[in-house]
């Protein structure tokens, strides 16, 4: 029943309000195949644990001194141009309609078979009041209605608050502000496939931190996904 009654709400605003490729203006979308065609895609050699960009080899020299928590990272997209653009837009723009396209798109350039359960990272209490949303949980429940998976916001908590991750932090210290941060819960993970969604990634240190709660808290495995990886 919700879901008939959300297309029917979609086809009423798209009657009086038709729908614009959020980064052209063309009509018709809210993200036309032209500039989904020219998005940075994030397909260059990568290592294959955390999915940074690396001149050679498979995995990482950071993977391989410090490897982290989680299985695997993916990201569709290199945090560049239009996939930057539709990240401001969602993230602190409200504009939560475009996680729909967006999640589409992640999926046909990245296979996420085998999962069990998708995990959205979770926002501070604190935050999301501020914000009004948390831009993770909405890609991660297309992700869940597109894959055919259960999805659990609840999976996991933010307990304590961070100061904003710079682009320009060193590693390492990213990894300390966000250590701790995170806390899974036992009943809703345990031996459970976790598929952990994010809207970016710089350093993965917040994937990896909510990654390791996860797993103290007794799932399986956590692999991680997002939309962008910021190089």
């Amino acid at each position: 029943m919700a879901t008939m009654l959300e297309r029917a709400s979609r086809a009423a605003l798209d009657l009086f309000f038709p729908p614009q490729c959020a980064i052209c203006g063309r009509g018709g979308t809210l993200l036309c195949d032209g500039c989904v065609a020219r998005l940075p895609a994030a397909d260059d050699r990568r290592c294959d644990r955390c999915w940074t960009s690396i001149a050679y080899g498979v995995i990482c020299n950071h993977c391989r001194s410090t490897p982290p928590a989680f299985v695997t990272l993916r990201s569709a997209f290199v945090m560049e141009d239009g996939a930057r653009d539709l990240t401001h837009m969602l993230k602190y723009q409200g504009l939560t309609s475009l996680a729909e396209p967006m999640t589409r798109c992640m999926l046909e350039r990245i296979d996420l078979s085998g999962a069990g359960l998708v995990v959205p990272v979770p926002l501070h209490r604190g935050r999301q009041r501020s914000r009004g949303y948390n831009q993770a949980v909405t890609l991660g429940r297309h992700m869940a209605r597109m894959l055919a998976l259960p999805f659990d916001a609840q999976a996991a908590n933010r307990v304590r608050a961070t100061k904003p991750l710079a682009k320009t932090m060193h590693r390492d210290e990213r990894r300390a502000i966000v250590a701790g941060a995170f806390e899974g819960r036992r009943a809703r993970v345990e031996n459970r496939k976790i598929l952990l969604v994010d809207d970016v990634a710089t350093t993965g240190a917040t994937l990896d931190s909510c990654a390791g709660a996860l797993l103290e808290a007794g799932a399986g495995s956590v692999r991680c996904v997002t939309w962008a990886r910021a190089d």
